[in-house]
């Protein structure tokens, strides 16, 4: 039964879709958080007061040049602009070079970088009149202005290089606009974009409608050049579209794109979820096979889906693998434990009522004798158990990074033999150089494969140990080879087996090629019974 808390767990699949979905938020929120469409809102408002001053500049320009032309008269020649204006500043000179074909002006204002300056402060009493011919000129664009605001709503001035408004979409007519920034700067020749704050107290305007309601407003500024003189300027600003206007106009390819995004979300998170959750689910049955100790918990998914869960489903198939084994390797075990403790045990048992039943009756030499047996099973215990302790050691070692030379380790163990009365030989042993095993262990499985050969073939069985490099990933190999009387074919295959051995009234427990089987299992190491003519050899191989 699941707990309240399992059942408030999600699912993988959810889990997906949430995270699209989630990402899908993530993206829309950034466009609004960093202001990405606004600042493309506001170029685009920039770009057409930019176009339509450029338009409005051009015309005053070549009526302004055409007034020139009149008053020069049919003798003055070309038209008088040298005088008449104010030269381009330095700075300011090569935006309006001649010899430049194409003279882009790119939208530049964006919320993040340009200031927001006050509220435009209205149009002021001029220091002197408007210039007339400028004011004529601009007498012909009056109405211009005033009909292209009807469709643009954008307020429309032109200026003579007083600053003075000459033309207007507005009531500012002959009043000055010399005193803003953005009429300053273009009457020394410099195109100018500025934001301004705006405050209305109208009620906003419906989505519907063309006005449009924002808290700032763009200011455009051109100044009308001719000859490196500085005519006048065209003074332009427009409130730019909202967000919520553009999204309003656009709302049903917004609602279209948003349906196909969210199901392009959904269809990735479920075939992400598919790649996943079904072979996650197999995993589980998989795990649910291995702890009821089932045969198909021990192979891999067939269909994992992707790489990592097809490692995973192998790693816990090998992982209960291994546990079988073990489970098997420890049933055997604890009953071979059992039988081996069980013959002493009962020896000492039967010892021991025997002596308190009859043990008055008993001559000296037949309670020595039973005493002497109680010894004997006791001592077989005894070792049974150091053995059955050492095993344990070795099965719970961990490799280290330890290094052996082989060589000095043989010649150890070869001293030892020979100072215990048996004959041993070497061989390779120098040219062997060093493995991954440490050196007392490996002395430890040497002297216990020379303890077996001494109880199988007597005190005068002679050693040969022969230690060379071999195989690919490259390993140390020493051959054990003695002269005894050899292993049947029937026991070949037993002489690994915990407790077996046919030396049992020599002292023999049947666990030193176990336990040396253990200790080199653990350095990555093995150990097998090779064919020899004469004897017995074992392998033993070390990785370097």
């Amino acid at each position: 039964m699941r707990t309240p808390a399992a059942r408030l767990r999600l699912g993988l699949r959810s889990v997906f879709v949430l995270l699209g979905l989630l990402v899908l938020l993530i993206a829309g929120g950034g466009l609004v958080l960093f202001r990405v469409y606004d600042n493309q809102l506001i170029r685009q408002t920039e770009a057409e007061l930019v176009a339509q001053g450029a338009a409005l500049a051009s015309i005053y320009r070549q009526a302004l040049l055409a007034g020139l032309a009149r008053q020069a008269g049919p003798a003055g020649g070309a038209p008088a602009v040298a005088s008449y204006g104010i030269e381009v500043a330095p700075a300011f000179r090569s935006l309006h070079d001649p010899r430049l074909a194409l003279r882009p002006r790119p939208a530049v204002l964006s919320l993040g970088s340009e200031p927001i300056r006050p509220t435009a402060e209205p149009a002021r009493p001029p220091a002197e009149p408007a210039e007339p011919l400028a004011l004529a000129a601009g007498a012909t664009l009056d109405q211009v202005l005033r009909e292209t605001k009807r469709t643009t709503l954008a307020g429309l001035r032109i200026v003579d290089f007083r600053g003075t408004v000459v033309a207007s979409s507005h009531l500012e007519l002959g009043q000055s606009l010399a005193h803003r920034e953005e009429v300053g700067r273009a009457l020394q020749g410099e195109m100018v974009s500025l934001f301004r704050r705006r405050v209305s107290d109208q009620m906003p305007p419906p989505y519907s409608s063309l006005s449009r309601e924002t808290g700032v407003r763009v200011f455009v500024a051109l100044p009308v050049v001719a000859e490196n003189r500085v005519l006048g300027a065209v003074v332009l600003s427009r409130t730019p579209m909202t967000l919520g206007k553009a999204f309003y106009q656009d709302r049903y390819s917004l609602l279209a794109m948003a349906a196909i995004l969210v199901a392009a979300v959904l269809a990735v998170s479920l075939l992400a979820a598919a790649l996943i959750v079904r072979p996650v689910r197999a995993l589980i049955r998989q795990t649910q096979a291995i702890a009821a100790g089932e045969a198909a918990g021990l192979r891999a998914l067939a269909h994992a889906g992707t790489r990592e869960i097809a490692q995973l489903s192998q790693s816990f198939a090998d992982m209960a693998t291994r546990l079988a084994q073990r489970t098997e390797y420890i049933k055997g075990f604890a009953a071979s434990v059992s039988h081996e403790f069980k013959t002493p045990l009962s020896a000492i048992v039967a010892t021991a009522e025997l002596l308190r039943d009859h043990g008055a009756d008993m001559t000296a030499e037949e309670r020595e004798r039973f005493v002497a047996n109680l010894g004997a099973d006791a001592q077989r215990l005894t070792d049974l158990v150091h053995r059955v302790l050492e095993l344990a050691r070795a099965d719970m070692m961990a490799p280290g990074d330890v290094r052996a030379d082989v060589g000095a380790v043989i010649a150890e163990v070869a001293k030892s033999c020979r100072a215990g009365g048996m004959s041993v030989e070497t061989s390779g042993a120098e040219a062997a150089g060093q493995a991954r095993i440490d050196g007392e262990t490996l002395a430890a499985i040497l002297r216990s494969l020379a303890d077996n050969a001494r109880q199988h073939g007597g005190e005068d069985v002679t050693l040969h140990i022969v230690a060379r490099r071999s195989g690919s990933p490259p390993a140390v190999a020493i051959d054990f080879f003695d002269d005894g009387p050899g292993i049947s074919e029937a026991n070949r295959a037993r002489v690994f087996e915990p407790f077996f051995t046919t030396a049992r009234d020599r002292g023999g427990t049947g666990m030193g090629l176990t336990i040396a089987r253990a200790l080199l299992r653990a350095c990555g190491g093995t150990i097998e019974l090779a064919p020899t003519e004469k004897g017995a050899c074992f392998r033993v191989m070390i990785p370097v």
